[in-house]
């Protein structure tokens, strides 16, 4: 989960000053403590996409299943780092003020089409990972209020409304507690399942003959696989994390800490929630829950808090979409026509635009069959690219020279292994879906 704290600026990406992960505060941004780095990187990762997790080793089964989630998390643990060291070498160089963002790496590397690029790779992923959002929100609901007879789009829909509204507050900063607030329900949310798994286990209702190892299908394995890497997200603050530590030297130690941590959670609870369900694991867990208040109070916990974390994920978006727009030859035109384009109208112009974007993902959203099948979409495309290749592609050409013949060929080959995975994931989940 992203969380962004930014002042209105006309910048095309994310500016690492700028960024602010707002569970461990340090007064300044750049002294942040191991402790509170570790807190940070925990929560940029880990978002909903855990609880998708069940649904995905019901998939590929509880075998392939821990060990594709292993897989994604040395392999995204390890790009970042490549992602760091390409920036160390610019420090070397006297090129910090010139790389301090995902755009500015594609740039260096590759001039105006690796930002276009990398910039167009990030829009897509913050617009897949913001109609997850409102899949989930979708799902949850319908289940809560299920007894109403609406479709999951209504509630979509009406969530947009919501969505709207506060997408037109000018500063994110106030709505930055709630996003903690989604992390603590998921907290919870996770532990009624690992409750529920363990009262199964006491019963004698989970038996492994009963549970599949590894399917024999084989689209199962890239679907979760992409659910796998949909859950490592967070990827492009990789940057942001690294610059805010005041002991720079200690990050990788710190990310390696974080991700142990993170990816035997993960698979601990797709394993415990597969083995407590079965064949009837949902694509989100919490649709497995008893029908009790405590369950209902959690889902709408959970639909509460990611209300109010959504803007954050739009604003990125929003951001890239609004340069754009003011570069555009018809705004130019009416900056022309009346001198100086009014305060007024420019809000007018930002209230329609951002209006258009929510209700334009919420029509999407509409049209996804499930959070499982979507969630292994977006994994399988923009963020293996932005994980996997773009990282893989900087440190090749930024460092290719000094690199050992062994380095060389791992970085070829995770470049190519995820150029395969995106191309056949994003098959599979199309076929799924």
């Amino acid at each position: 989960m992203i969380f962004i704290h930014l002042e209105p600026e006309p910048t095309m990406e994310l500016p690492t000053d700028a960024v602010e992960i707002p569970l461990l505060h340090s007064s300044s941004p750049r002294t942040t403590s191991t402790l509170q780095a570790l807190g940070n990187i925990i929560v940029s990762v880990v978002g909903t996409g855990i609880l998708g997790l069940p649904y995905a080793f019901r998939i590929a089964g509880w075998g392939a299943g821990s060990f594709g989630v292993a897989l994604a998390g040395v392999a995204t643990y390890y790009c970042m780092l490549l992602l760091v060291k390409c920036r160390e070498k610019l420090t070397s160089q006297g090129r910090s003020k010139e790389s301090r963002t995902f755009g500015d790496l594609g740039y260096i590397c590759m001039g105006s089409k690796g930002r276009y690029l990398t910039e167009f790779l990030i829009f897509f992923a913050q617009c897949g990972g913001s109609v997850a959002y409102l899949v989930f929100i979708g799902q949850n609901l319908s289940s809560v209020f299920q007894g109403h007879g609406l479709a999951m789009s209504y509630y979509i829909f009406l969530i947009a409304v919501v969505e709207v509204v506060l997408s037109w507050i000018p500063s994110l900063a106030a709505l930055a507690p709630f996003s903690i607030f989604a992390d603590i329900c998921n907290a919870i949310a996770m532990g009624i399942v690992v409750k529920e798994d363990i009262q199964k286990a006491i019963a004698g209702g989970i038996s492994f003959d009963k549970r599949t190892a590894i399917t024999s299908n084989m689209r199962g394995l890239p679907f979760a696989g992409g659910m796998a890497v949909f859950c490592f997200e967070g990827f492009g603050m990789t940057l942001a994390l690294e610059s805010s530590m005041k002991d720079k030297a200690a990050f990788p130690k710190v990310l390696a800490q974080a991700f142990v941590g993170i990816t035997t959670v993960y698979v601990l609870f797709g394993f415990s929630g597969y083995m407590a369900y079965g064949d009837e694991t949902r694509d989100i867990i919490t649709l497995n829950l008893p029908n009790t208040w405590s369950t209902k109070a959690i889902q709408v916990g959970l639909c509460v808090g990611l209300v109010f974390t959504f803007p954050m994920m739009l604003h990125p978006i929003n951001e890239i979409v609004e340069d754009k727009l003011k570069q555009s030859s018809w705004f130019e035109k009416i900056q022309d026509s009346n001198n100086v384009f009014s305060g007024k109208q420019l809000k007018v112009a930002t209230y329609i635009s951002r209006a258009i974007i929510v209700l334009g993902l919420a029509m999407l959203a509409s049209f996804v069959p499930g959070f499982g099948l979507f969630a292994s979409l977006v994994g399988s495309t923009v963020c293996a690219l932005i994980s996997f290749v773009l990282p893989a592609i900087f440190h090749l050409r930024l460092m290719g020279s000094s690199l050992s013949f062994g380095q060389k060929v791992l970085d070829s080959f995770i470049l190519i292994s995820g150029l395969l995975f995106a191309v056949y994931g994003t098959y599979n989940s199309l076929v799924g879906i």
